[in-house]
């Protein structure tokens, strides 16, 4: 039992999970535009996911602590090497075009962990996106957003039709309601000047944005020219066990239920679509 858990842990820790969820919306986004799988697009979105989030994590420990670090975040170094080398290599399979898209949201992602804006925009000391009041969660949302709706429909040369900018903001917008729990978790955590929602307007209001959130999302769907039933279906399935873990979140959470049941709602939805697919 002990071991599985060391292992629960590193699946998470080293970001293995986050990775998955992100190739399962990029496969959501596939699935619902009738795109083949993408499978070289997947699995380098999985790698740079991984390299990504590790470093964004572990970069400032690393560089000040590297000679005192413990052996599972040696572990996750050097599985991190791996996969930034995969990465790589699955990336110099990808059209320039896409390539091109990419190093944007390769810049967003390293300026969120480097320091290099002046002192007074921040709350800490880092001096990087991330520290910036109210940034992290809209940043992290337009991230997500782009490479699991935009990258997919660009490297298959798909049209950016309304349809896909309408798909591109529902996404956008349920990566903040989905990061609603794990802000509401690291109030106890999180500095009071990083001016994050619920440390802005509280636990129940946060709660009442995200429903007003997922309400619109539906909307959304409303408006969208090209759609199946199927696919509307599941995704208002997706929302109404996305809302139940928002409404039940709470400060002291268990140490899995962000991390590996939240976190893992989109590896559900693109499980669900991919079984009526097949």
């Amino acid at each position: 039992m002990q071991y599985f858990k060391q292992l629960l842990n590193f699946y998470i820790n080293s970001s293995v999970h986050v990775a998955l969820s992100v190739c399962a919306l990029a496969l959501v986004t596939l699935i619902e535009f009738s795109i083949s799988t993408d499978i070289v697009l997947l699995l380098f979105l999985f790698f740079a996911t991984i390299s990504g989030y590790n470093f964004v994590k572990f970069f400032g420990i690393a560089k000040f602590h590297h000679r005192r670090l413990a052996n599972w975040l040696k572990a996750i170094q050097v599985f991190s090497f791996f996969c930034f080398v995969f990465m790589c290599y699955h990336g110099s399979q990808l059209p320039a075009q896409t390539l091109v898209y990419i190093a944007c949201f390769g810049v967003v992602t390293f300026f969120y962990a480097i320091p290099f804006l002046p002192k007074h925009l921040f709350v800490d000391n880092q001096q990087n996106l991330r520290s910036i009041g109210g940034l992290k969660v809209y940043l992290i949302a337009l991230v997500w957003a782009g490479v699991t709706v935009l990258l997919p429909v660009i490297n298959n040369a798909f049209s950016v039709t309304t349809t896909v900018v309408l798909t591109a903001l529902q996404r956008y917008i349920y990566i903040i309601v989905l990061m609603l729990p794990f802000e509401i978790r690291d109030l106890q955590f999180d500095s009071v000047k990083l001016s994050t929602i619920p440390q802005k307007i509280g636990i129940k209001r946060t709660k009442i944005i995200g429903v007003l959130l997922l309400v619109l999302i539906v909307v959304l769907e409303v408006f969208k020219t090209e759609k199946q039933l199927i696919h509307t279906l599941v995704m208002l399935l997706i929302l109404l066990i996305t809302l139940l873990f928002l409404l039940f979140a709470k400060k002291q959470q268990t140490k899995y239920y962000s991390a590996f049941w939240v976190e893992g709602i989109p590896i559900l939805w693109g499980v669900i679509l991919l079984f009526l697919a097949n």
